[in-house]
């Protein structure tokens, strides 16, 4: 496939610039305080000596985000799985699209997956809206992160959304190179997934002029992330309360950082990750519909149903479905797994500093989160 577009101010580092990113990258102050801030009791001095021993991004990923994965793991979940790897092969590249809970560990924990599993790590798609300082856009882009600037309108924004377009086409066919990308802009806060079609539309503007021939070739596999308990649940509640009294809110860049800290740090239960065949089995079943909405609807929703077919369902999910509905799953879950989960309710709520919290709208947003997946799944399999 031949590159029209320079994606020099996107794509992650090639492996011969990697010592060079490094070697500026430990010397940034910031840097040193965010490993502090996740390594307390690490050696800084030790530790960037190892780091410029790495000649490439697979050593940087493999022998320091790798670790550091696994020790999150270790101290943040009870579990962490993976099913559906046989729906894959590691000859073929795919674009996995996935529910976005977490900012950060949707990808993360998929990679590292991924990794234990024999594959090559995909390429992970991530808004600039988050790399507030070029180290941070130096650092995701070593850990083969490519980037998708936000806030541009206009004409400005096609050119822009062509170039992605064709950054994701150029990974998959020429370098052969799996991508992860979300399923919409930012985390669904009520937990009720939906693709976007603007991304399908986004996705099919490189590649052949035939929608669905385009979105075929980028070879689409949705992924289902199930968190048994999202830690940021209490943070997205309160944004919700805080739009409903101020349209005009908007999140600080301190309230982000907040968010990527508490999802990374706090507690997350079991934690399963299930990869559904990719969607073009289902689309060469399809006659494509003539009607160009109607072709952008049945690939959303052939994304969609691959996603919320797959959840796995925690007794929580069917406790917060009952609270909200009535009774319905009782048999699912026993008393005292109830009260564990209406526990954790109430600790989350307890959390939440705000000008006059609305304890019951704050209450029903939350168990709205935990009853979508459930409802969206019950709805998938019917």
């Amino acid at each position: 496939m031949k590159q029209l577009y320079d994606f020099e101010e996107i794509r992650p580092f090639h492996d011969e610039e990697v010592n060079e990113v490094i070697s500026s990258l430990i010397k940034e102050e910031g840097f040193k305080h965010a490993v502090h801030f996740v390594m307390p009791n690490i050696d800084y001095d030790t530790f960037s000596k190892g780091l410029l021993t790495y000649t490439n991004k697979d050593d940087f990923q493999s022998k320091t985000v790798v670790p550091f994965l696994l020790s999150l793991v270790k101290s943040s979940t009870s579990s962490l799985s993976l099913s559906g790897i046989e729906n894959i092969e590691k000859t073929d590249s795919y674009t996995f699209m996935s529910n976005h809970r977490d900012i950060v560990l949707d990808a993360s924990f998929l990679n590292l997956l991924l990794w234990q599993n024999g594959f090559s790590t995909s390429e992970v798609a991530i808004g600039d809206n988050l790399l507030k300082l070029p180290w941070i856009s130096n650092l995701v882009r070593l850990n083969k992160s490519f980037i998708v600037k936000r806030d541009i309108s206009g004409r400005k924004m096609l050119e822009i959304s062509r170039r992605l377009s064709a950054y994701i086409h150029f990974a998959i066919k020429t370098k052969h190179q799996s991508v992860w990308i979300a399923q919409r802009e930012g985390r669904a806060k009520n937990s009720d997934d939906r693709t976007q079609e603007s991304l399908i539309k986004m996705l099919a503007l490189e590649g052949s002029n035939d929608l669905w021939e385009s979105i075929r070739s980028v070879n689409i596999t949705p992924v289902s992330i199930s968190y048994e308990y999202d830690p940021c649940d209490f943070l997205k509640a309160r944004e919700f309360q805080m739009k409903r009294d101020n349209p005009d809110y908007k999140k600080s860049p301190e309230e982000d950082l907040l968010n990527m800290e508490t999802g990374m740090l706090g507690y997350k239960g079991n934690v399963v990750f299930r990869i559904a065949e990719p969607i073009n089995k289902t689309l060469s079943q399809i006659t494509p519909p003539e009607d160009k909405a109607e072709e952008l609807a049945c690939i959303t929703g052939t994304i969609d149903k691959a996603i919320h077919s797959n959840y796995q369902i925690y007794a929580g999910n069917y406790v917060a479905y009952d609270e909200l509905s009535g009774s319905q799953f009782q048999d699912k879950y026993t008393p005292q797994e109830k009260d564990i989960f209406m526990q954790y309710l109430d600790k989350q709520l307890k959390k939440i500093v705000m000008p006059n919290p609305d304890i019951p709208y704050l209450k029903e947003k939350i168990l709205e989160m935990y009853a979508n997946p459930l409802r969206n799944k019950l709805i998938a399999k019917k």
